[in-house]
């Protein structure tokens, strides 16, 4: 009579959990290789992905037509109709097709009369860069597509192909053996004998492993033999990276599982206070973990996803994603036609206990707001809109585990935010930062309202000279920080030789030019800046032309969209431009003082004073980080 195993304890599943994962670090390492972009769906990347190129590469025609000069465009009135001639006046463009200087403005093919001999007459005068999608407005060289640790969908596919990307650095897989085990199993197929069972659970687990991330190899069933198991475990631990062992768990007489393990390595945990589910086995033979499951198809299962799920996500760092509807407080208020049931890209982040979603681009081309997006906000047909601070349905395709352990960021934009939070997801698994850009000025507001944790702000009091605190204490009621960021050089952004001998501000009568959004801080020092030199804003050609962030504006003037922007050192390196600097500003986060202690926030507070950051800013150059991290309570 075989010998019963009487060791099966009841450990408490987190603490059967903390157990083998304390038991596995060191001994698993999540490791790299590269393959090709499009071999590349379901895997996670090992680093930031930044594009190689702009997408478009150039200011492309948005709608079929002729491309203008929008100045000789003036004065055109149904009244007055202006003739233009062909390849003096215009030249014919299709959607998609380059738009190159002299001509800045497209008109639709339907708002032309054609006269005959090339020449046409336009009824109404084009605004300068009308139905012209600029160099860059999806995806900027040197931006960061997708952080490390993201794991890649269809979109992010295409959104790497567009920024230049062929090939990637992603986790390697971990390599999974399954073996089934027991007498009485036969493989399908196989006619059945009584007493026979045809074995199905190594092909749920092929399946779950595929699912979270690793490369299973599912061997054919292993009779009840001693010596047989032992073989193909100390086989497989030499090839794999993972030993499954499925079925002989338990505690019967030809349970031979835990025996083997105890002969080959360490049992740490057999039997866990779960139903069904208990006798799982947690070993480590030859430093790889070996988990034996019980034979039952639920318990196999529940301990798969409680116990097989969480070391592979330590190869892998897969955390899965849930697709799931939520109820959350719209932040943005937004127009829809009545003809069309619209799908809003939504940010997602919870902030006070309460979900927040925040509307991203909108735009038919904008491919980065899907990679960005943590779901959808659905507005249906015959409805004109929603209101901001109404409840709305989100369709999410992220983790609510994700979500709630998400920073959530909205506020003026710098190059900084997408490494910290890049650096905050690779070295805390399982916290993340959302970065939204809507100025200082607008990141307050949202803060405000309750819809973030933390701004980003650079605003410059014009009374005090005190950059934030002075908004801050004006604003807010509650008890608020300041997190000291960087300090950094703002200036004029102009082309490679500066043809336009741009020395400072009052120099830009004479070129175009590219403002920042309404609300921006660049656009507010710059707004101070005209007002001490008693500039007319109305004087530069481009002041209400805008860019959302530092890098699209540089990219404009790189582009020759335009001969001068004002922005920060950093992006102009980023772009190859020259850079005129006008004086430090000081960038930093303005913080509730109740999120201080949110786990994401000390992830952040982290990274923010840590070298690894600091040498990534050596390298891009024009910061100061000396008080990184120092908070200051108003």
């Amino acid at each position: 009579m075989g010998k019963r195993n009487l060791y099966l304890n009841n450990t408490p599943v987190e603490e059967a959990r903390i157990i083998y994962k304390n038991a596995l670090k060191g001994r698993i390492k999540m490791e790299c290789e590269e393959i090709s972009t499009e071999k590349s769906l379901g895997r996670m990347t090992k680093e930031a992905v930044f594009a190689v190129c702009s997408s478009p590469m150039f200011n492309a025609a948005a709608m079929d037509g002729i491309a203008v000069i929008a100045e000789r465009t003036k004065g055109a009135s149904e009244r007055e109709p202006l003739e233009l001639k062909k390849q003096e006046d215009y030249i014919i463009v299709d959607t998609g097709d380059p738009v190159k200087y002299p001509y800045d403005a497209v008109i639709m093919a339907e708002d032309v009369i054609e006269c005959g001999d090339g020449t046409v007459k336009i009824l109404e005068a084009a605004a300068p860069w009308q139905h012209i999608r600029p160099v860059g407005e999806d995806i900027v060289a040197g931006e960061m597509l997708l952080s490390g640790m993201h794991k890649i969908r269809p979109i992010d596919i295409g959104v790497l192909f567009s920024g230049g990307i062929t090939r990637i650095k992603v986790v390697k897989q971990p390599k999974v053996a399954i073996f089934p085990t027991g007498t009485e199993i036969i493989e399908p197929g196989t006619e059945p004998r009584e007493g026979d069972i045809l074995e199905s659970n190594s092909r749920m687990f092929e399946a779950m492993v595929v699912s979270y991330g690793g490369a299973a190899h599912r061997f054919s069933p292993i009779e009840d033999d001693y010596k047989k198991i032992k073989e193909a475990v100390l086989n497989a631990v030499d090839h794999f990276d993972m030993v499954l062992i499925n079925a002989g768990s338990s505690a019967g007489t030809e349970d031979y599982t835990v025996h083997i393990l105890r002969e080959l390595g360490e049992v740490l945990v057999h039997g866990v206070a779960i139903k069904p589910g208990k006798p799982v086995i947690l070993a480590v033979v030859k430093e790889k973990p070996v988990i034996g499951l019980p034979g039952y198809p639920v318990s196999a299962y529940i301990g798969f996803e409680n116990f097989v799920k969480p070391i592979l996500a330590m190869f892998t760092g897969e955390h899965g994603y849930e697709n799931n509807k939520e109820k959350a407080v719209l932040s943005k208020r937004l127009v829809s036609s009545l003809k069309h049931k619209e799908y809003i890209r939504v940010k997602v982040g919870e902030v006070d206990g309460r979900l927040v979603a925040s509307p991203l681009s909108r735009g038919a081309g904008a491919a980065m707001s899907l990679v960005r997006a943590d779901g959808f906000c659905v507005i249906d047909q015959n409805s004109e809109g929603v209101e901001a601070g109404e409840t709305v349905t989100v369709e999410l395709y992220r983790s609510l585990s994700e979500i709630r352990h998400t920073l959530v960021s909205i506020g003026s934009h710098d190059l900084i935010l997408d490494l910290i939070g890049d650096f905050m997801s690779c070295n805390d698994p399982g916290i993340y930062m959302s970065s939204t850009h809507v100025g200082s000025m607008g990141g307050l507001m949202a803060l405000k309202r309750g819809e973030a944790h933390m701004v980003p702000t650079h605003l410059l009091d014009e009374e005090s000279g005190v950059y934030n605190l002075p908004y801050l204490a004006r604003l807010f009621q509650e008890p608020m920080a300041v997190v000291k960021g960087v300090k950094r050089i703002q200036g004029l952004m102009v082309q490679k030789g500066n043809p336009f001998h741009i020395k400072g501000i009052e120099d830009l009568t004479k070129c175009r030019f590219v403002n920042r959004q309404r609300g921006a801080g660049t656009r507010v020092l710059f707004d101070y800046q005209l007002k001490r030199l008693n500039l007319d804003p109305s004087l530069i050609a481009g002041y209400d032309r805008e860019a959302s962030t530092h890098m699209a504006a540089a990219a404009l003037v790189a582009s020759n969209s335009a001969d001068a922007a004002m922005g920060i050192f950093s992006a102009a390196k980023a772009m190859d431009l020259e850079f005129l600097p006008l004086g430090e500003e000081e960038y930093d986060f303005a913080v509730p003082v109740k999120y201080l202690d949110l786990p994401q926030m000390r992830s952040f507070l982290r990274v923010l004073k840590s070298e690894e950051l600091h040498r990534r800013m050596d390298q891009i150059g024009g910061y100061q980080y000396d008080l990184a991290g120092e908070i200051w309570y108003l």
